[in-house]
């Protein structure tokens, strides 16, 4: 594991939340954010309307700044969503989960505990200068984040499907060279 549980978990929702503003977005009902928020194990405060949802709809953007920021601009955009939160760091330990930070109270908004939570875990990926493991995916066609967690830093597509895709381009482009 190359960053603590909690980070891992609050950078691969963030991760998710960007990439479900590509197209097809995949985060316009309320069942998509029930089943993005249960993919991603949130707790708390849960307001089930459609407020909710657009205010993480609308938080993509920032996310998506954060994410893929150089290392300096990152800190500064973690230091100005954690001060706008009011952000007191704490450990808690809930819902089976041992140790681990919150920064705001759990009946803050999903949104505003969201943003608050992938700043958090940019704090460890900048302070470890591990700002590489996040990236956008080599696929021309797509503008998705890539968390890469892997050992040897070789992860360059969000999906498989992008990943086959290119695959099999690069097969045929093989096979009409050799045919050619």
């Amino acid at each position: 594991m190359l960053f603590a549980y909690d980070t891992e978990c609050s950078l691969r929702s963030a991760v998710a939340l960007v990439n479900s503003g590509e197209e097809p977005d995949t985060l316009t009902t309320m069942e998509q954010l029930d089943a993005w928020y249960a993919e991603h194990e949130f707790t708390g405060r849960r307001d089930h309307d459609a407020a909710e949802l657009d205010a993480l709809r609308a938080l993509r953007p920032t996310l998506r700044e954060l994410l893929t920021a150089e290392r300096d601009d990152a800190a500064e955009l973690v230091n100005a969503l954690l001060a706008e939160a009011q952000a007191v760091p704490q450990l808690r330990r809930h819902d089976g989960l041992d140790w681990h930070i919150h920064a705001v109270p759990s009946d803050a908004p999903l949104a505003h505990r969201v943003a608050v939570e992938a700043a958090m875990a940019m704090i460890d990926v900048i302070r470890s200068d591990e700002l590489s493991r996040l990236t956008v995916c080599v696929d021309d066609r797509c503008e998705c984040l890539v968390l890469d967690l892997s050992r040897n830093r070789s992860r360059r597509y969000c999906s498989t499907t992008c990943a086959n895709r290119n695959a099999v381009a690069a097969y045929r482009a093989r096979g009409r060279q050799s045919a050619g």
